[in-house]
């Protein structure tokens, strides 16, 4: 238990200069009953179950030993309750980390399934929400993360939609207020949206081409194509170390505050 509670301590340090810094006590009521933790101890608790790689709350509830402060049923409510302040975080963080971007940047998209494909037509809570598609790996229910990184990994855009939403169509909202070269895979292919989304001097983007398509490409093109390995980790780590992809909900806000949680988490980390 010591070893837990020093890990507690160290997100809780985290948690505690981003709440100070950003004034997040000021969405807290001052009125009403007691919260049997405090909000930052829920937030900690949130990050530490997907930096520490624990599957439930049921478990960090235990791992923890937070029978005699609060219910698991409390912990549950609360952490789903606060998920909000981690997407202000989150935004604060996108604003920095566009501000120190590199020139070079790659946008691309990952599945999101919300549960097993043999369980999809029972599936209910995001049900208004998920859709079937398919990629490299099969066929997928669920959602789609589509996000835009720089070639330094740092996070500056992102946005979750429904899993048969057409990558083309996201990629302007989603860069909308970003500049710089944008390397994409060929499922963004659109002659439409290159001449769309370039501004002269200061945006455009390269699309790897089909492997259909009678399109050469230089040297340098395919140098800067095989960046695009980088986003690519940020997608193997969300999922794999940082617990991005869950079942487990039983809400929607639920679905929606282990995403928050575990993009915090990462960014943060």
């Amino acid at each position: 238990m010591k070893t837990e509670l020093q890990i507690f301590q160290k997100v809780k340090a985290k948690v505690q200069s981003l709440y100070n810094i950003l004034k997040l006590h000021t969405f807290e009521k001052k009125i009403g009953r007691k919260l049997a933790l405090p909000v930052i101890d829920y937030l900690t608790f949130a990050l530490l179950k997907h930096e520490g790689q624990i599957t439930t709350k049921k478990k960090l509830w235990e791992t923890f030993e937070l029978e005699n402060r609060c219910s698991y049923k409390t912990l549950v409510v609360n952490i789903n309750r606060w998920y909000f302040l981690a997407l202000i975080i989150i935004s604060l963080l996108l604003k920095f980390n566009r501000s120190v971007s590199h020139p070079l940047k790659h946008t691309d998209s990952t599945d999101i399934p919300v549960c097993l494909n043999k369980n999809a037509r029972y599936h209910k809570t995001m049900a208004g929400l998920s859709a079937w598609d398919h990629n490299g790996k099969g066929h997928f229910y669920g959602l789609k993360l589509h996000l835009t990184a720089d070639l330094e990994k740092r996070i500056l855009a992102i946005k979750i939609a429904s899993a048969d939403k057409d990558e083309r169509q996201v990629f302007i909202p989603l860069n909308k207020d970003l500049y710089g070269l944008f390397v994409c895979d060929a499922g963004y292919v659109s002659q439409e949206l290159e001449e769309t989304f370039r501004i002269e001097g200061q945006r455009r983007i390269l699309i790897a081409p089909r492997k259909n398509m009678n399109k050469l490409a230089t040297y340098l093109d395919l140098l800067i194509y095989n960046t695009r390995m980088t986003i690519e980790l940020n997608f193997r780590n969300l999922k794999m170390f940082y617990g991005f992809i869950t079942s487990f909900p039983r809400s929607v806000d639920g679905y929606l505050s282990n995403y928050a949680y575990s993009l915090l988490a990462y960014m943060i980390a």
